[in-house]
């Protein structure tokens, strides 16, 4: 096992909120590929499949990289960490189905409420029970109110979407339609499942990172699970429904890949420093302020920037502020 040395919170949260910046493009990217081709699955197919070409490169070309593909197959044959961990990526594969099944039906401001509830709820349980690398961390009172101050901000800065959508289901910020929020709950249950899950593949990522000495090793094991799992339904599907549109001829379409292995890999690597909530709640602060950037810089269409919008993604940094300082024990209730 590589021991590598353990990042600061000043120096690790910045580049959690940088790779949450990720999370927006690629989603922008891989939503404009899966109405070009008119297949979600297939465009997370093309997504995965450009990743895993992408660190199997890396792996050959680093000497960092060959050193950790060289340590992948000895760290699971010893099973110096549990060897459902190589499956990890399946997670990935999990949210994408989530995005392909359930945004048209709840939108995208509902959605990205219920995978943030999961995540930040998961985020607690994990470092709790001490799955991730850095061990076991203590549920404080301060943590639990930063988490809910976090859910309670990102549905403040994805409230303008709703009202919006007015309410109609597949609208971009649209939710209960006119069967109520009751016919929703079916489909609400897997993106907050899918968020729930995250954590544990950060924890899980994490882990396998430490003993593979490098979270390029980690990142590549992720898109071959992801890939695996996501080529499997793309073939039923192809054989139920057929295929969709042929792949576009523009580069920019196949650029969700390497976005996930900015995320996936810096995932790996922090949550040994920062722990699995504070990793997650610095990529939910990224991913905010990158989907924000987006809609003022590349606005799309139904697009709303509204005061709710730049608040709420303010207050999303306070909580997680308030979520990760170091507070002394006993500081809430002095």
């Amino acid at each position: 096992m590589t021991s590598s040395p353990r990042l600061p919170l000043l120096a690790g949260l910045p580049l959690a909120v940088g790779a949450g910046l990720a999370i927006p493009v690629q989603g922008r990217i891989n939503g404009a590929l899966g109405t070009r081709l008119n297949d979600g699955i297939a465009a997370a197919v093309v997504s995965f499949s450009t990743g895993l070409v992408v660190m199997i490169l890396i792996s050959l070309l680093l000497p960092r990289g060959r050193a950790g593909l060289a340590k992948i197959l000895p760290a699971v044959r010893s099973r110096a960490f549990p060897r459902i961990y190589v499956l990890a990526g399946g997670i990935g594969a999990l949210f994408v189905f989530a995005q392909s099944f359930t945004v048209g039906i709840l939108g995208v401001a509902l959605f990205t409420v219920a995978t943030v509830t999961g995540q930040t709820v998961s985020g607690l349980l994990v470092d709790k029970l001490g799955i991730g690398p850095a061990g076991r961390k203590s549920v404080t009172a301060i943590r639990v109110i930063g988490c809910l101050l976090t859910i309670a901000a990102v549905a403040w800065a994805v409230s303008p979407r709703f009202a919006a959508a007015g309410g109609t289901p597949g609208m971009a910020g649209g939710g209960a339609g006119p069967d109520g929020p009751a016919a929703l709950l079916v489909p609400l249950l897997l993106p907050v499942a899918a968020g729930f899950l995250m954590s544990f593949q950060q924890a899980m990522n994490g882990t396998a990172t430490v003993h593979y000495g490098t979270p390029i090793a980690a990142t590549l094991v992720n898109f071959v699970a992801g890939s695996v799992v996501l080529w499997t339904a793309y073939a039923v599907k192809v054989s139920v429904a057929g295929p969709g549109n042929p792949l576009p001829a523009e580069w920019w379409y196949y650029l969700g890949g390497p976005m996930g292995c900015v995320f996936i890999g810096l995932g790996a690597l922090l949550v040994r420093s920062l722990g699995v909530l504070v990793t997650g709640l610095g990529m939910i602060a990224g991913q905010l302020l990158g989907s924000l950037a987006l809609d003022v810089v590349l606005p799309a269409a139904g697009t709303i920037v509204a005061p709710a919008t730049v608040l709420g993604t303010i207050l999303t940094l306070a909580a997680i502020i308030l979520a990760t300082l170091p507070w002394p024990r006993g500081a809430l209730r002095r």
